[in-house]
């Protein structure tokens, strides 16, 4: 209730905004809606909102744009450790994923929308999410701690980069670093559950032509997602010291063709607590990380994508300094991803697309329990008017390492972790994505 009321504050906040000169609406646009509500194929929701300015001039006529999105999913899951599933669509839990075998259908998520448009230079977006399965609320997904509804992401954007090349924007947003979406139309890559980042703070960015720059200051302490930097040795968000940088360059040739290369860096990623490494730990000092990706589009129908991303130091805690496992030294944090998509027929009513993706997180030492974690993801969809989707996906994980405590001390033995590296799990997901 309490975020259902601060989702209806700030539209309410938002209203006396609107430019006298015309009447607001309350309209819908699902082609905008699917590109704000779906969380795999382009994250970073800023310039989602600035493209749509830019694309069309009618979006910008003042109103409240609604959206709404449900995912509704049937998967199975085999592995070959009890309870150890490496699939992270579903939040891995003994709580949730008994024995070797799991199978459910259930609804994955909900999201609710709404695009404040004030006028040309001045937008403001709030989401709600309903997220039981990848929630870190305790119990199982039937547990009123996992069933709550948050304000996801909630910002203002100031500019119209059709207009003027600089922007700025102020809230809870995603992190621009790295490549972290997906060619999938469902399972977010390992790249983002590594480093794709959500945190409070304020967004300067350049756009123009090919170019684009975003420099993010970033609410230092544990943040939502993939940031972290210490704030008077605590890990309480309560001032401006982390930041990230992003800039991208794209080159347009042929007919809706282009070629896109980018860096990243982020002063402090989340990897930086001490042994035994639990969530939102205070941290010592910040970690920062690096990325550098490429995107490729050929035509309307196939895309090529990959990105690799990396910590500049070792994440302290992955060494343990109990034996037998203090034989392994502590490991810098990377991840990378390679993936290619190809739309059978774009541009129609109906789009069939097919989906190939490798993505991995590698944490320890070579040959330590938490060495690696591997997905490899195959998928088929049927997308209607470039918004609801159904979609089918089958996946395989090598290695099992969860952050929390990933290379001990939960254990009774210190020298015991329950990360594997011998961990296999297969598995298949048939879902839809409506969305309005």
């Amino acid at each position: 209730m309490k975020q259902l009321l601060t989702f209806l504050l700030c539209l309410t906040l938002t209203l006396p905004a609107f430019s006298q000169d015309s009447a607001p609406t309350l309209r819908l646009d699902s082609d905008y809606s699917w590109k704000m509500l779906e969380a795999v194929q382009n994250p970073r929701k800023v310039q989602v909102l600035l493209n749509a300015r830019e694309e069309d001039e009618a979006f910008n006529k003042p109103g409240l744009i609604l959206s709404s999105s449900l995912i509704a999913i049937a998967d199975y899951q085999h592995s070959n450790r009890d309870s150890k599933f490496a699939y992270l669509m579903r939040h891995p839990t003994s709580n949730n994923q008994i024995g070797n075998n799991v199978s459910e259908a259930v609804v994955h998520s909900g999201q609710i929308g709404l695009t404040a448009i004030a006028n040309d230079w001045i937008a403001a977006y709030s989401e709600l999410l309903y997220n039981p399965e990848q929630s870190f609320g305790p119990g199982t997904i039937t547990s009123l701690g996992r069933n709550q509804l948050q304000l996801r992401k909630g910002f203002v954007v100031l500019g119209n980069t059709a207009k003027f090349p600089l922007y700025a924007a102020v809230g809870k947003m995603d992190i621009p670093f790295a490549q972290t979406g997906s060619v999938s139309m469902f399972t977010n890559s390992t790249v983002w559950h590594a480093f794709g980042g959500l945190a409070y703070g304020g967004q300067l960015g350049f756009k123009k032509g090919g170019a684009s720059v975003q420099v993010m200051l970033i609410q230092g302490g544990a943040q939502f997602r993939a940031a972290h930097t210490a704030v008077d040795s605590t890990d309480v968000p309560s001032r401006l010291n982390n930041f990230s940088l992003d800039a991208n360059y794209t080159i347009s040739f042929g007919s809706n063709s282009s070629f896109q290369l980018g860096a990243s860096y982020l002063h402090g990623s989340s990897y930086c607590q001490d042994y035994p490494i639990q969530h939102f730990n205070p941290c010592v000092k910040n970690n920062p990380a690096w990325g550098a990706y490429a995107k490729l589009q050929l035509g309307s129908s196939l895309t090529f994508q990959g990105s690799y991303n990396s910590t500049r130091d070792v994440w302290p805690g992955t060494h343990n300094p109990n034996p037998p496992l203090d034989v392994y030294p502590a490991s810098k944090v990377s991840s990378m991803h390679a993936g290619l998509r190809y739309l059978l027929n774009a541009g129609s009513k109906y789009e069939y697309g097919l989906s190939a993706e490798y993505s991995d997180f590698r944490a320890g030492a070579k040959g330590s329990p938490w060495e690696r974690q591997t997905q490899m993801v195959l998928g088929f969809s049927c997308q209607y008017q470039k918004a609801s989707v159904l979609f089918i996906e089958a996946f395989a994980t090598q290695g099992y390492a969860p952050l929390n405590f990933i290379s001990g001390g939960n254990q009774p033995d210190p020298g015991q972790t329950h990360s594997d590296a011998d961990a296999r799990s297969l598995g298949i997901v048939f879902g839809a994505n409506v969305t309005l």
